[in-house]
């Protein structure tokens, strides 16, 4: 019991003698406004605490001094977003104000300053400044403009969130500043395809305009299938068009290798006795043929993409290699000549080749994400 009680004295020991090191190091070092809410948070537990007394009531003064004499000079800014840097300042002296708020019993030793008001004050005025500057831009009637008037009121907003206007003024930007696009189904030799693969091509579609959708990178551009940007009624800005240069489904073709095996077998044996036994031998002879079966396909995908004018704006090429392939053994001659590994591979279960949907599904997946990769890419340069 007694070991309990001097383990925990000499752990609470360690960690005050800690907190002390800690608010006095900070405080040695400059960092006012830590020591001010590393001492607060500590003088919570001991509010008698000379020492941390001592530090917290010279690092607030000291800590109050920095950020009053650099919101004069910031005062005196011809520096459009001034006011901002002032809130962070005001924002740190009220921090340090609700650090020391907490200890009731040193409010009137330390006397802190509530800034509240203060920030009132210059957050609306910081909040109002990137307004005025969102509405500038969009003065400027451009897709770069719009996109900095959107960051603007977002700005205006974070300062003052019951701003409607700058609200308002939020969705209105980013319509104009968005880029709209549509991706069109996946032709094939200038004609959208009409096969027993078209579902394949569907996939793609699809698959391709959800990672789109989830994965874009970019926030000013939106990506739509035709059916939505109907219902949506939407200006369509750009079109993505994805159309099959060549799809070639190979047919298999074999290799085969021929390995000649033969073993000495007991083709008669004759009991005379117990122990004596006579026996014939005789040599059998097989030919095992390992054949290696092969499908190679390939795909070869265009994307253009075009203004809403219909003029090509951008086009990449992508392709996709599918190799398929099985081994399967087989052997001609006596059976008994046949080894033990020998007959492993010639009962094992032959694999058939894949459908042709099922190869050109293949080459769909794995021709998505280069495909996604590189409209993505594009796309964010806007």
């Amino acid at each position: 019991m007694k070991l309990k009680l001097y383990i925990t004295f000499f752990i609470g020991l360690s960690l005050f003698i800690f907190s002390c090191k800690t608010a006095s190091k900070l405080y040695e070092k400059g960092n006012y406004d830590e020591a001010v809410e590393v001492a607060a948070k500590k003088l919570q537990k001991d509010p008698n605490d000379s020492k941390l007394l001592d530090i917290i009531t010279n690092s607030y003064t000291y800590a109050v001094n920095d950020h009053e004499s650099r919101i004069q000079s910031l005062s005196q800014s011809t520096n459009e977003l001034k006011y901002e840097s002032i809130y962070n300042e005001y924002r740190s002296l009220q921090r340090m104000y609700e650090a020391i708020y907490k200890v009731p019993s040193i409010l009137g030793i330390v006397n802190p300053i509530n800034y509240s008001e203060y920030l009132v004050t210059y957050s609306q005025k910081a909040g109002d400044v990137r307004y005025e500057r969102g509405i500038a831009f969009m003065q400027r009637y451009t897709k770069k403009s719009y996109q900095d008037a959107y960051r603007e009121f977002q700005i205006a907003l974070r300062f003052n969130p019951g701003n409607r206007d700058a609200s308002i003024k939020l969705n209105e930007a980013y319509e104009y500043a968005v880029t709209n696009v549509v991706v069109l189904p996946v032709l094939q030799y200038g004609g959208y395809i009409q096969s027993s693969y078209s579902a394949n091509s569907n996939y793609l579609d699809e698959q391709l305009i959800r990672n789109l959708k989830n994965r874009s990178g970019n926030e000013f551009v939106k990506f739509y299938s035709v059916w939505e940007a109907r219902r949506e009624d939407l200006r369509i800005d750009q079109e993505v068009e994805l159309s099959v240069a060549n799809l070639h489904i190979g047919r298999q073709y074999d290799n085969s290798t021929r390995r000649k095996v033969s073993k000495e077998i007991i083709i008669k044996e004759i009991v005379f006795k117990p122990d004596s036994v006579v026996r014939e031998y005789a040599n059998v002879n097989a030919t095992v043929i390992s054949t290696t079966r092969r499908i190679n396909s390939s795909l070869s995908l265009q994307i253009n993409v075009r203004n809403s004018e219909g003029q090509r704006v951008w086009n990449d090429n992508v392709n996709a290699i599918y190799n398929w392939s099985t081994v399967f053994t087989t052997f001609n001659g006596d059976e008994r000549a046949l080894r033990t590994e020998d007959k492993l591979l010639v009962n094992r279960r032959k694999e058939f080749a894949p459908p042709a949907s099922e190869i050109e599904r293949n080459l769909y997946e794995i021709i998505n994400n280069d495909i996604l990769y590189r409209i993505k890419n594009y796309f964010n340069r806007y």
